[in-house]
């Protein structure tokens, strides 16, 4: 089992950052791959960013390419998203998300992950 507690959010204007953490607690939740995903209303659940289990490769959506970073601090057991150059379409709800086995790794679609935080609110103003 895997418990995640996402924080961060709020409402920045267009070309700022933030940062987004997801700390993970449970028995597995060191050896879990980890990622972010967003829904927008009316959108389907989109890939942002994910970390493999060993936290050694990383990967990103097209939206999230040369903009976000994702990170992790095995020390803390906690995932980030370090945003910036936000634009007014990255408005969402974002998900941390962590794979259901330990010592695997997960594809991009959302339906592949097992553990879900309850996500945290992002609002780009123009």
């Amino acid at each position: 089992q895997v418990q995640l507690v996402e924080s961060g959010g709020g409402l920045v204007q267009a070309g700022g950052s933030l940062r987004l953490s997801c700390a993970a607690s449970g028995r597995t939740a060191s050896n879990s791959a980890m990622g972010w995903f967003r829904q927008a209303p009316g959108k389907e659940r989109e890939f942002v960013a994910r970390l493999t289990w060993s936290a050694i490769s990383r990967y990103y959506g097209d939206s999230a390419k040369g903009r976000f970073l994702i990170s992790r601090d095995s020390a803390k057991n906690t995932m980030y998203l370090q945003m910036n150059s936000l634009k007014p379409e990255d408005t969402a709800v974002y998900y941390c998300a962590a794979g259901g086995s330990p010592f695997h790794d997960y594809d991009n679609s959302w339906t592949s992950w097992g553990y879900w935080g309850q996500g945290t609110q992002v609002t780009v103003s123009t």
